[in-house]
């Protein structure tokens, strides 16, 4: 899968206003901001056991003007995958 290329973005760390869930603001001329959540503990269902596990929030804010259609959901569906598979050598 080809990874979208964005002109102009920026990561921002949600964690410091202690919310859950929030929405990334879009300062010109970015046309992405990926907004970092807390790491929290949380249940999770893992080979049919419940486990409490560290997880992360994230929200991806696009320019719909600059970024939309099918490139603004590969942006989001490349993160999930390129952290599901982890570091790589």
């Amino acid at each position: 899968m080809r990874h979208p290329t964005v002109n102009r973005g920026n990561i921002t760390d949600e964690s410091v206003y202690d919310s859950l869930m929030s929405a990334p603001v879009l300062n010109s001329p970015q046309s992405g901001v990926l907004g970092m959540h807390p790491i929290r503990k949380r249940t999770r269902v893992v080979d049919a056991k419940i486990e409490i596990r560290p997880m992360m929030d994230l929200a991806l804010t696009h320019n719909h003007r600059v970024v939309d259609g099918k490139e603004a959901l590969e942006d989001p569906t490349c993160l999930k995958l390129d952290l599901r598979r982890g570091p790589t050598e």
